[in-house]
């Protein structure tokens, strides 16, 4: 089986190209769910009370997700801490289901992960995608999705890994400049290009 990594920046349309792939019957490991999922991970939950106190633990021992954030998103460090924690967890959640559609016989299935290389799941998978965009329609998609100020908009977007530097990593790149239908003759076009990669292995 192909395992297919898919990233994108902000605004790019992973998501959509994503919701492509679902059609053609391609399953699809959503690495944004997973990272909900994991705060069902009671050990998981004490490590994080460990290293951020009380404050982030709810009296039902769920998580106060607000609490937490406060905590890591204006400090590097705390943030690289609570990942180094939930990443692994992620990934593991990953390998069981890629072990899971093997099993059940699927030639491809496709990882979607935002921070896929920034979270280090590279190494369990075969290929990468990356959706591109350009920089205006980028722009104008996270202020209307968001419903935010251009000066925000471009502060999210300069937040993440330059799509530059994404496109480095990828072996195929799906330019989503453009309308939904010109994405889905693109989507046609990376699937065959994946089922000729399976060919050659």
């Amino acid at each position: 089986m192909l395992k297919v990594g898919l990233t994108g920046s902000i605004g790019c349309g992973k998501s959509s190209l994503s919701n492509i792939l679902k059609k053609y019957d391609i399953p699809i490991i959503d690495a944004d769910i997973k990272g909900r999922e994991i705060y069902e991970n009671k050990e998981l939950l004490r490590d994080i009370e460990k290293s951020f106190g009380s404050s982030v633990i709810n009296k039902d021992g769920t998580l106060n997700r607000k609490n937490l954030g406060k905590i890591v998103f204006n400090d590097d460090y705390k943030l690289e801490k609570l990942n180094s924690l939930t990443h692994p967890v992620i990934q593991n959640m990953i390998k069981d289901d890629l072990n899971k559609y093997e099993k059940f016989g699927k030639k491809i299935a496709v990882v979607d992960a935002a921070l896929l290389i920034e979270a280090g799941f590279m190494n369990m998978l075969d290929t990468l995608v990356v959706v591109t965009c350009s920089e205006e329609v980028q722009l104008q998609r996270v202020v209307l999705r968001d419903n935010c100020s251009e000066e925000d908009a471009m502060g999210r977007i300069k937040s993440q890994m330059p799509q530059d530097e994404k496109v480095k990593y990828a072996e195929f790149v799906v330019d989503n400049s453009g309308t939904i239908e010109h994405l889905e003759k693109e989507a046609e076009k990376l699937i065959k290009s994946l089922e000729a990669k399976i060919e050659e292995k």
